[in-house]
């Protein structure tokens, strides 16, 4: 019976070899033959499997043939088996023994990404990657992953089957899913990747001991919240537009896995707006600081926040406007805007612009009345210039114009908020 190889943690070496572009296989073979078989394996390529034994012998053979023929680095593949019920694990065990170069992860429970976090985080090779056991990418996508984080300019690399360059085939509604999950997490986490789920990555063993602990998820969502927390560490994530070909047997349960993933959004943007997260640790150990102190992902964190908080105080406030009309149109108005204001000077203070403590509080706060002042003016003479312009207007016609007032005034409060009371030199 083949044996089951286990590998256990060791001191993980930073610097990774960096060979010439070869002409030819054989030159590529001549490289890997004079690397010591006593080294450890540049690259680990892991593949999550569940009840594959139909494919996974061919899967994987192929694979391992065009790694020998065609990357010019020692390599390993790890059979990370999910638990599988049928004759998986002996296949995998069997390969393992007929294979050089192949090794099994038996798990004792399901999930793609606690697979991934058990196999990544023992392996001693310098560059983690994984594909899927159908295949489903092209190889010739893996050497142009591989490269970025070879050299060291990039820390994460993925495939892509969103970008242009990309060719893919597969259905309307797969596609549909995709560019919808995709475009929800550009909105709601303010994602600049194009795919966050195609089965084709790649990370430096580093990075990864960095990033590992931070994740949560063991299942779909594994490779959203890495990416995620990846792109908020400030570090580079590299693309590669894919050939892909939709496995028509894949045992994935679309609606399951997409309220998997809704929620798992759900979970990491309120964790990362309480800024729980070490990322800035992560950053500095990494090396990977920002060139610009004003730089745009701070921008465009800020907005996300400010809007998340913006929309709650927008609720908030029409509901007190509402259950006040009763004392005239302009005092429910002063009062609800004045209510929000303070909440979302004190919200924005904490969660937008990572202020804390007592120091400058009151300052902070009377300059949020200013700018409320400014709200006020904006929305009470909205208010004034409907009643002058409309007989009796409706409830519904009020609302809509202090929803209008409102956006502009919040306009207004962001720049304010950002460029004066918030501003990093008068904190």
């Amino acid at each position: 019976m083949a044996a089951i190889v286990q590998r256990s943690t060791v001191t993980v070496m930073t610097t990774i070899p960096r060979p010439r572009l070869h002409d030819d296989v054989a030159q590529a073979r001549e490289y890997r033959t004079a690397t010591s078989a006593k080294d450890r394996p540049v690259l680990d390529v892991t593949i999550p499997v569940y009840n594959e034994e139909a494919t996974l012998a061919a899967c994987v053979r192929r694979l391992h043939d065009y790694l020998s023929e065609h990357v010019p680095y020692t390599f390993r593949i790890t059979i990370a088996d999910n638990a599988s019920t049928d004759s998986t694990g002996w296949i995998a065990g069997a390969l393992a023994g007929d294979l050089p170069d192949v090794a099994v992860v038996r798990l004792d429970r399901k999930g793609r990404g606690g697979a991934l976090r058990e196999v990544w985080s023992t392996s001693n090779a310098q560059v983690l990657a994984y594909m899927d056991v159908d295949l489903s990418t092209d190889l010739s996508g893996l050497l142009p992953l591989i490269a970025p984080l070879m050299s060291g300019h990039s820390d994460i690399a993925i495939g892509t089957r969103l970008a242009r360059g990309a060719r893919v085939v597969r259905g309307p509604k797969r596609e549909f899913i995709s560019r919808g999950y995709n475009l929800l997490l550009r909105g709601a986490l303010g994602t600049r990747f194009t795919d966050a789920q195609c089965g084709f990555k790649a990370i430096r063993a580093e990075v990864a001991r960095s990033l590992l602990p931070l994740v949560q998820d063991t299942a779909w969502f594994f490779d959203t919240e890495l990416l995620v927390l990846a792109q908020r560490a400030g570090l580079r994530i590299h693309e590669v537009p894919v050939d892909w070909v939709d496995d028509s047997d894949s045992k994935v349960d679309i609606m399951s896995t997409a309220w998997a993933d809704v929620r798992g959004i759900a979970r990491l943007g309120w964790a990362l707006a309480r800024r729980r997260l070490p990322l800035d640790e992560v950053r500095e150990r990494l090396g990977r600081g920002s060139l610009d102190p004003a730089s745009k992902s701070d921008f465009l964190e800020h907005v996300i926040r400010f809007s998340l908080i913006g929309i709650a105080s927008t609720i908030a406030y029409l509901l007190l406007f509402s259950l006040l009309h009763g004392l005239g149109p302009q005092p429910a108005n002063f009062i609800a805007l004045a209510v929000t204001a303070i909440a979302n000077t004190a919200a924005n203070r904490r969660f937008t612009f990572a202020v804390s403590g007592r120091r400058r509080l009151a300052r902070h706060h009377v300059e949020g009345l200013l700018v409320f002042g400014l709200g006020l003016a904006l929305t009470s003479g909205s208010l004034s210039l409907l009643y002058g312009t409309t007989v009796d207007p409706s409830h519904t016609t009020e609302l809509v114009v202090l929803v209008l007032a409102n956006f502009a005034a919040t306009i207004l409060r962001f720049l304010l908020l950002r460029s004066w009371v918030f501003h990093p030199r008068r904190r």
